[in-house]
């Protein structure tokens, strides 16, 4: 399937079913807590897709503004949380997106988030914009299981959806990957521009004279987070660290480690 045409297909992204079902929770209570409330979207890809994008829209005059959870709280009322979280209860399952582990995906989603956030701090890049990119990079991923099961099918008996290489499998075969997909999303749904180029770019973040340095960033992290999903030890990790993007970026592979570490022990 051609990208433009996957584009125009209308998805449900499912949430994570706990967290939809906390958040009805507080929504309901008299007096609700938007600094939980502020946590728990920002746990889930969906919901902080859905929300950036009614904050984005039209009808708030601030499209292309909002580029993280706590500011689109800001500007939206719970009013517009309830129907947006009441719509994602009824669409979510755990078993929405064939050939995909959902659980491992939100999982691995948030981590890479975390070490985007991280990351931006040491560029000096907005943190809030980088978490959200982390944790919405690979949603075209998802889009693309279900948009085009079939060929994604046959691809994912070679390469698995998490695989640090599969950005460069899918571009070899469908002439571009879930990163082009995302960023086509976030474009239909007037994201801020800085996102947008970091999610379109971060395949391969220094491409045809393009300098990105929230697309590196993400590139960082999700290199990270997909090592772990590997469980690569040390040794092989050197051997995939994308040192272009990080001598770009001034940063080498224990600065990119030493944020928000995870156990590496366990997978060494």
């Amino acid at each position: 399937m051609k990208l433009p045409a996957l584009l125009e297909l209308q998805f449900n992204l499912p949430s994570i079913p706990k967290v939809v079902a906390l958040l009805l929770l507080e929504l309901d209570r008299p007096e609700a807590d938007l600094r939980k409330i502020t946590q728990l979207i920002s746990t889930d890809p969906a919901l902080t897709t859905r929300l950036l994008q009614l904050a984005n829209s039209g009808f708030f005059k601030l499209s292309g503004k909002i580029s993280s959870v706590s500011e689109a709280l800001a500007i939206l009322n719970l009013g517009h949380v309830k129907s947006m979280a009441q719509a994602a209860a009824s669409a979510a399952s755990p078993k929405a997106v064939p050939g995909i582990h959902l659980q491992r995906f939100w999982e691995y989603s948030l981590n890479v988030a975390k070490v985007s956030r991280a990351l931006a701090g040491l560029v000096r890049q907005n943190q809030q914009a980088a978490f959200t990119c982390g944790l919405i990079h690979a949603i075209g991923e998802l889009a693309m299981h279900l948009g085009m099961p079939e060929e994604i099918a046959r691809l994912n008996q070679d390469i698995a959806p998490l695989d640090v290489r599969r950005a460069k499998v899918e571009r070899r075969d469908f002439g571009y990957c879930y990163a082009a997909v995302s960023a086509g999303f976030a474009r239909m749904w007037r994201f801020p521009q800085s996102m947008i180029d970091a999610l379109e770019h971060q395949y391969a973040p220094f491409e045809n004279n393009v300098y990105e340095p929230l697309a590196g960033v993400i590139h960082l992290a999700t290199w990270r987070a997909r090592c772990k999903e590997a469980g690569l030890n040390e040794r092989a990790m050197a051997v995939t660290f994308p040192d272009a993007v990080g001598v770009a970026l001034e940063l080498d592979i224990d600065a990119v480690l030493q944020q928000d570490p995870f156990d590496w022990a366990a997978h060494s």
